[in-house]
């Protein structure tokens, strides 16, 4: 089984010691995001975990409990999402230069290969145009050079609560967002000059969930939950079907999320698992460590 932690929300930055107690304690609950009257327990012992994926944008807290993780013998990689967005679209995220700093560090820990740089999504709009695109992803690529093998490109999907939360919020401010597929022509331009940067860095860039064909760009879709890359890296092998609860347009294996919508106060507007800051806002203030499930929706026995 591998553990997602977390599309949901980033455990590595905010819950980083409610998941030490569940790794220590062997296991966890999760609430169904789509019933909440509906949990099920994980079974997060070492030998019951073939790996554990996480995702962040800020892992540094995390990072003094790895060599815990090493000894109990748990296997895992990071999917590092580092855009650089203007404070409007990112609003509290830490400097991109710690974030940068953040990322080399645990690359030199755990090593390039288990560290995926994610530029992601993608947002066209009238401030952030293929220009800025085109300017950020070099400058964030050339400080992660040596840092990083893979980066994960993907659009922006103006779901409903992105939609309100993006458009909506920013549109009185002078914003306006492009809801771009990825196949018009000047997109396809602003692809190809980031696989060519990518390139030249010595990365292979792949898209994620991505419904365009972009594989005549050089640039294949990929797996975030990657049954290949954990082969190759650890000699195992894992279920590698179309995780089926997942979009249709998504490549990654089966895998199991142990976060909680709407627990992220990173208070990205372009994020789909939280409805509002607030809400996350009081979620994480109110957030009991020891509980079993993230978001302490279940009580402990």
């Amino acid at each position: 089984m591998i553990i997602s932690a977390s599309r949901r929300t980033d455990i590595p930055a905010f819950y980083t010691e409610w998941f030490m107690n569940r790794i220590r304690q062997g296991s966890c609950v999760v609430v169904n995001p789509f019933n909440s009257a509906q949990t099920y327990g994980v079974d997060l012992t070492p030998d019951a975990v073939d790996a554990i994926v996480f995702w962040s944008k800020n892992p540094a807290p995390l990072l003094p409990h790895l060599g815990e993780l090493d000894d109990m013998g748990y296997r895992y990689y990071f999917q590092l999402t580092i855009c650089n967005y203007p404070r409007e679209i990112e609003q509290y995220l830490p400097p991109l230069s710690e974030r940068i700093a953040t990322a080399v560090g645990l690359s030199s820990r755990i090593g390039p290969r288990r560290v995926i740089w994610r530029y992601d999504p993608i947002i066209i709009s009238n401030r952030t145009d293929a220009q800025f695109h085109t300017g950020r992803f070099a400058s964030i690529a050339s400080a992660l050079e040596g840092s990083t093998t893979r980066v994960v490109v993907s659009f922006a999907d103006f779901y409903g609560k992105v939609e309100r939360n993006l458009a909506a919020a920013l549109g009185c401010e002078g914003w306006r967002f492009d809801r771009t597929t990825g196949a018009d022509g000047p997109t396809r331009e602003l692809l190809a000059g980031l696989r060519d940067e990518a390139v030249a860095r010595g990365l292979e860039i792949c898209s994620c969930a991505e419904a365009v064909d972009m594989t005549d760009l050089g640039i294949p879709h990929g797996k975030c939950i990657d049954d290949e890359l954990i082969q190759s890296i650890w000699g195992i092998e894992v279920d590698g079907r179309k995780d089926p609860g997942q979009r249709s347009a998504c490549g990654c294996a089966p895998s199991r999320d142990i976060g909680a919508n709407n627990t992220c106060i990173h208070g990205c507007r372009y994020c789909y698992a939280t409805s509002s800051h607030k809400r996350a806002l009081n979620r994480f203030t109110s957030h009991n460590p020891d509980s079993p499930d993230l978001a302490g929706r279940v009580q402990s026995p």
